[in-house]
């Protein structure tokens, strides 16, 4: 029977192979090639006669004449898709082999299998090179329009306070009114940014798959964030975002309004429209098809954006660690409204393994902003407090602290997200407190600081007016306002009741001794007519004395308010009136001297009223016109 040809050859083919296989010859691996592609079968029953090891040396030779001329080559192997194709073909190979052999190998192997390793490594070098390469070439440039990175309508008006108008120096009463800085909202972000083109990017992905399956996906993402991270920080300098520089310390007393309308255009395109697109460009290049290509991403996507992101909420963690004095709220209330409403942006980028403390960075961020802002309303009172007596306020009129602290808190309370800010501390913290308990506590400050003010008055009655003039502008600036929704009702209902009492007690100081003085005395009835008439002429010539005096000093006395000036009047008139005209009426009626009564009233009802309607008359000068 004849012996099968097949047989034949491929013993032939096995002598060859056995007589090579001991040599250094490298025709024994190309001997060995030929017959595997003539037919696979082949290779198969020709390896057999070989070791484990020995077939692993052999194919890590082919590969290396195989991959050795791409990693000495100066030109970029991906200036030609042949060339990449068959390296990207022979790292597949190479791969495959060092997993084969890891597996089926013998101690033996070592040896071959580090030098496999090695050869991995230096394929591993040159795709990095190439990655970079890749990214540094397909930049696209690109420009941010003003309606999408903010234009104008981005940042803060001007507050109205400045240096001068601080606590500890006095409360500056030019500005009535707090102008309220409105950080104004940008809502169009419907942007992707391609700075890769498509080519490009397939180009990257074929390279980091290969990098993340042969264990370098850290060095891959190494090369992909050093080469986008300068895309970045070039995106928000052109914004108009500095970076470091401006952060490098706590922004005090200093707060730069330009600087703060600067950032929250930078935050908001980077956060909604650049690190969007930058997660897209990560996810396309590594793809998520396995956990290590996922995680290759993710740590792609934080050591790009790690940098610039802490610089975006450094500059925000440095307003917020400022100083608290009562005029940075604004731009505080800014921030905090910018970081917040950017919360679940940041939520949605940055939760995966290695971004989640920068997602966390901003929770932190903007809590700090929260308890800034708090603190703020904590130190509103002490300066309150602490606010010295000085001089009185001259005519009893309204004192800069009361037009300061109420147009500050309408100014504030203006703003809803001042209300958020307690709420959302309260839910966290058992200890503090809502927006209208603070309110409430700043104004009870007030409202003690004022009384301890009325008592540099000497006259009791001024006194009361000075009381009587900032309790009405309190309830004025209180009625119709969010601070008064905050108050409530029966606090508004206290405080109108207490500049009631201040009126009475008004009355009392100054109209009761003149009141006493125009009483009758019935007994003087049955006295003789010369006494009773002594005693109604030294009781009209004190009169005219006490109201000459009242009048004098009351004619430059403050009423800031018009209806609070015509109640006091009218409340006067009323009660001073019909005793005069009483009295005036018993006078008349002496016989001895109801004849020569002119010589001795100075004043006729007509006359009284008149002085009586010139009262207060300072308010025009002293109150300015000014609500």
């Amino acid at each position: 029977m004849s012996e099968n040809p097949e047989e034949k050859l491929i013993a032939v083919a096995r002598h060859i192979a056995k007589t090579l296989g001991h040599t250094d010859n490298a025709l024994t691996d190309d001997i060995l090639q030929i017959f595997s592609n003539f037919d696979n079968r082949f290779r198969e029953k020709l390896t057999g006669t070989l070791s484990v090891t020995e077939t692993l040396d052999q194919t890590l030779k082919t590969i290396d004449r195989r991959v050795s001329r791409y990693l000495t080559v100066d030109e970029p192997i991906w200036s030609n898709s042949g060339d990449a194709s068959l390296f990207l073909a022979v790292v597949d190979d190479l791969i495959a082999v060092i997993r084969e052999g890891s597996v089926t190998a013998d101690d033996s192997a070592v040896i071959v299998l580090d030098r496999a390793e090695d050869l991995l490594q230096q394929c591993m070098f040159r795709l990095e090179e190439e990655f970079k390469r890749l990214i540094q070439r397909g930049g696209v440039e690109f420009e941010f329009s003003d309606d999408v990175a903010g234009g104008d309508n981005g940042g803060c008006a001007d507050s109205d306070s400045d240096e001068d108008n601080r606590f500890d120096d006095g409360f500056d009463d030019r500005s009535d009114e707090f102008n309220v800085p409105v950080a104004h909202p940008v809502t169009d972000y419907n942007v992707t940014i391609d700075s890769l083109p498509s080519s490009t990017i397939n180009d990257l992905h074929q390279i980091s798959q290969r990098m993340v399956t042969a264990g370098y996906g850290k060095e891959c993402s190494l090369a992909y964030s050093n080469c986008r991270r300068d895309f970045i920080e070039e995106s928000l300098s052109r914004l108009g975002f500095l970076g470091l520089q401006n952060v490098s310390k706590p922004l005090v007393d200093d707060d730069n309004d330009i600087e703060i309308e600067k950032w929250i255009k930078a935050v908001n395109m980077a956060v909604r429209v650049i690190y969007p697109s930058e997660q897209r460009l990560c996810d396309r290049v590594f793809g998520c098809s396995t956990s290590a290509a996922a995680a290759a991403a993710d740590l792609s996507f934080m050591d790009t954006c790690r940098v610039s992101v802490m610089e975006l909420l450094n500059f925000a963690n440095g307003i917020a660690m400022g100083s608290r004095a009562p005029e940075r709220l604004f731009k505080i209330l800014d921030v905090y409204e910018a970081v917040k409403a950017l919360l679940p942006e940041f939520e949605v980028l940055f939760s995966g393994h290695y971004c989640l403390f920068l997602k966390n960075e901003a929770v932190g961020v903007w809590k700090r902003l929260g308890e800034s802002i708090r603190g703020i309303f904590v130190e509103l009172e002490n300066l309150i407090q602490r606010d010295p007596v000085k001089a009185a306020v001259p005519g009893g009129g309204l004192h800069p602290i009361t037009r300061y602290v109420m147009n500050y808190l309408r100014a504030a309370c203006s703003r809803p997200t001042l209300k958020q800010v307690f709420d959302d501390y309260v839910e966290q913290s058992s200890t503090s407190s809502s927006l209208s308990v603070q309110i409430a506590w700043i104004m009870d400050v007030l409202e003690n600081n004022l009384e301890s003010k009325s008592k540099a008055y000497r006259d009791p009655a001024l006194s009361s007016v000075f009381m009587m003039n900032n309790g009405r502008y309190i309830v004025k600036k209180v009625k119709d306002d969010e601070l008064g929704s905050l108050l409530g009702d029966d606090w508004i209902r206290k405080q109108t009741s207490g500049v009631r009492q201040h009126h009475v007690n008004y009355q009392r100081s100054s109209w009761h001794k003149i009141l006493n003085t125009l009483k009758l005395d019935n007994n003087n009835s049955s006295s003789s007519s010369n006494l009773a008439s002594k005693a109604l002429k030294d009781k009209l010539k004190l009169f005219n004395s006490q109201f000459i005096e009242i009048c004098r000093n009351q004619s430059t006395w403050v009423i800031f308010d018009e209806q609070l000036r015509d109640e006091l009047k009218i409340s006067v008139a009323g009660t001073l009136l019909p005793a005069y005209r009483n009295f005036l009426g018993r006078f008349h009626n002496l016989q001895d001297i109801g004849k020569y009564a002119d010589k001795h009233v100075k004043f006729t009802i007509e006359d009284v009223e008149a002085r009586i309607d010139g009262l207060f008359q300072a308010t025009a000068v002293a109150g300015n016109g000014r609500k």
